[in-house]
């Protein structure tokens, strides 16, 4: 019977962790590679480039991945594992019928991602949107478009993004165009980001503050700092000082979570939940594991530093895991995960854009010419590769995590 990997998972590291074990297996098919399969089970077959939900035409954020599995030879099962059993190593797939079947594994590649953390704030489940999902970001874009046809007021032209990271100025900053494309160039809009820290992107640091608070200021977002989120309604917000914003618009980005899987693996995680993985990305306390992306928790070099929930951590910690549970199996030597090189390249709407160097996040450029990196990245980068096997094997050549996008 033929050894199996399990891919949970066809996000950034689920693709790349399939065709990492598939390239290294192909390379040793003629010694004791033919005996191996790799199996992939997601929802369905595509991979949801998640980092550009902030965009308007949210639904069409994936790219299809039939034809790159077939090419490569990486098996594919539709459904859901909601149970994992490390004793037994297997999986529960609820498929889409409701039907459970179990799938065994040699080596388990664990690569589900995260999810937006939803605390419980009075109507926030019910009344906030989000755009954590491609099916929840699509539902935040027909809610505006639906605005269009309710008459004219300052609530309806007024969205609050709840939380200023990433996301939150990402979305904040796209935001103004793409009210006014949808209620008409002359109507007034107004866009408040609610931030309970004292600064705008408390997670990024120092270095693009500057640019980010120019840039929100060109646009016209404004700021609410220092102050939470203590209720949501269908009329707008109350923070945690007391004050209201009429709105009819809320969207939540406030943080991020591991997968829940990971909780069903014995090993220590961190506060967000993410499994601390060693150098080889296996789960310490259970050999036969790796994890990945989001789900993992994994050292990038010899300074401390350690992967964010982001796509270019994601992409080349799915090389490692790949490979490395693939080497195992084969009984080769496995390729310690490294990623020395770290860059930000934060999208600032119709202001522009910047992209900054180095943990310490030193501006490179920003506005036009930023702009035109983030467009790269958005339109090229992040996107799978051809269907074509020597292509897909040399994209998830584990030796490239040690080259800079940027």
């Amino acid at each position: 019977m033929a050894q199996r990997i399990v891919i949970v998972g066809s996000g950034f590291s689920g693709l790349y962790s399939a065709l990492a074990a598939r390239r290294l297996i192909e390379q040793h098919k003629d010694q004791q590679g033919s005996g191996f399969e790799v199996v992939m089970v997601a929802p369905e077959p595509k991979l949801v480039t998640r980092p550009r939900l902030y965009e308007a035409n949210a639904a069409g954020m994936a790219a299809p991945l039939s034809e790159l599995l077939n090419a490569t030879g990486v098996g594919f099962k539709r459904g859901i594992v909601d149970v994992i059993r490390t004793a037994d190593k297997q999986v529960e797939v609820v498929e889409p019928t409701g039907e459970r079947t179990n799938l065994s594994y040699d080596r388990l590649v664990l690569a589900a991602g995260s999810r937006l953390v939803k605390p419980n704030i009075p109507g926030l489940r019910e009344h906030a949107f989000n755009i954590d999902t491609i099916a929840e970001a699509a539902d935040l874009e027909a809610h505006l478009k639906r605005l269009k046809a309710l008459p004219s007021s300052p609530a309806r032209n007024t969205v609050v993004v709840c939380g200023g990271g990433f996301t939150g100025i990402e979305l904040a900053t796209e935001l103004p165009r793409r009210l006014r494309a949808i209620l008409g160039m002359t109507e007034k809009v107004k866009v408040v980001v609610v931030e309970k820290a004292d600064v705008i992107g408390p997670d990024l640091g120092e270095g693009p503050r500057p640019v980010i608070a120019q840039a929100l200021t060109d646009l016209e977002v404004e700021t609410k700092l220092g102050d939470g989120v203590a209720s949501i309604d269908k009329g707008g917000v109350v923070t945690a000082s007391g004050a209201r914003i009429d709105a009819m618009t809320v969207v939540w980005t406030a943080g991020v979570e591991a997968t829940p899987l990971t909780k069903q693996i014995p090993g220590d995680k961190d506060k967000q939940g993410r499994l601390m993985v060693d150098s080889d990305l296996r789960v310490p306390s259970t050999p036969d594991v790796f994890a990945t992306g989001d789900a993992a928790c994994a050292q990038t070099d010899h300074e401390g530093n350690h992967t964010l929930m982001s796509c270019q951590h994601a992409i080349p910690l799915g090389r490692s895991a790949g490979h490395n549970a693939a080497a195992d199996l084969l009984g080769i030597q496995r390729q310690p995960y490294t990623q020395p090189s770290y860059g930000t390249c934060l999208d600032l709407g119709g202001w522009g854009a910047v992209v900054c160097l180095g943990w310490d996040r030193q501006v490179f450029k920003s506005g036009g010419p930023a702009k035109e990196i983030k467009g790269w990245i958005n339109s090229c980068v992040i996107y799978p590769p051809k269907a074509i096997a020597e292509e897909a094997f040399a994209a998830a050549d584990p030796a490239l995590n040690t080259v800079s996008v940027l």
